[in-house]
């Protein structure tokens, strides 16, 4: 079937797998997580992805229980036990037909309730494997609006972790709007990331996007799109970026792991550029696709 979970290594059906009411990443988002996709069903860059959650973890003191090598079994088999029984997805993206998202979540784990995370006995790992649902094709050739909103409160940017609520009602911001993502906007008023995504703007063929500096997620894709650019001869500034540069833009997209590179054509009530994917995000996302089909051939 399309969807397969494992719990603290345990393969479960999806419509019965359980986390205790008292796990701390239940009760506090007490946790870390990536997602992975796939291509050709294959999890792709999934030892970058393993990297950040150990350094998420690290830098909230979690231990995880599992070595990186084991994680990426457990990805693999869980993977596997998903194929088959995909529905049809006419409106889907080529790249994404047939592939799947990998959630790995690893909490602190149960205990007797308390903030005190020493209360917490053994960490518990979830791996999450379901069809991917990235962007209709049509986005990749019209783009899509993103809303700007105010700047993230609390927490630590640099860490993925289980606290999301400002995301949420981000994003539920945002579609109020029509928009396809939320971007944060800091208190001088720049641009430092997507609810969840990373954001590039092209000037003068120059690629900008805002330094880790800033206190936002080093993208897996973000790195990646930046390693394509230079390799493609496109100069690449990580800089901030203030919101009227990025709406003065001749282009802008977005990059998250589903995503890849998603044209944004829209910010707020203004267009950018044409208002239609331009050259240099076509042919960065061309490059894009060409690695990662090399990648997992």
């Amino acid at each position: 079937m399309p969807a397969a979970v494992s719990i603290d290594g345990v393969l479960v059906p999806a419509g019965q797998a359980r986390v205790p009411v008292l796990d701390r990443g239940f009760l506090y988002g007490d946790s870390v997580y990536e997602v992975v996709r796939t291509y050709g069903l294959e999890p792709f860059e999934v030892g970058a992805h393993l990297a950040r959650l150990a350094a998420s973890a690290s830098r909230i003191g979690l231990e995880l229980p599992w070595d990186a090598r084991r994680l990426e079994a457990e990805i693999r088999r869980v993977v596997q036990a998903s194929r088959g029984e995909d529905p049809p997805e006419p409106d889907a993206a080529p790249w994404n037909r047939g592939e799947r998202t990998i959630r790995v979540v690893v909490t602190r784990g149960s205990g007797e309730m308390g903030l005190d995370p020493a209360l917490a006995t053994a960490p518990l790992v979830v791996v999450l494997v379901l069809p991917l649902r990235g962007p209709a094709a049509s986005a990749y050739r019209e783009g899509v609006a993103a809303w700007p909103v105010g700047a993230r409160r609390g927490g630590d940017p640099a860490a993925k972790t289980g606290e999301h609520l400002f995301h949420v009602l981000s994003v539920r911001e945002a579609a109020r709007h029509q928009a396809h993502e939320a971007l944060l906007v800091d208190g001088q008023g720049c641009v430092t990331e997507g609810a969840s995504s990373n954001v590039f703007a092209v000037e003068g063929g120059v690629l900008v996007t805002p330094p880790l500096q800033v206190g936002i997620l080093a993208g897996v894709t973000r790195a990646l799109v930046i390693d394509i650019a230079r390799a493609a001869q496109v100069p690449v500034r990580e800089e901030p970026l203030p919101l009227p540069a990025l709406l003065r833009a001749d282009e802008a997209f977005l990059t998250s792991t589903a995503r890849e590179l998603l044209p944004l054509t829209r910010v707020g009530e203004g267009t950018v550029g044409s208002g239609a994917p331009g050259p240099v995000t076509r042919r960065l996302h061309q490059a894009f696709r060409e690695f990662a089909s090399g990648a997992t051939s």
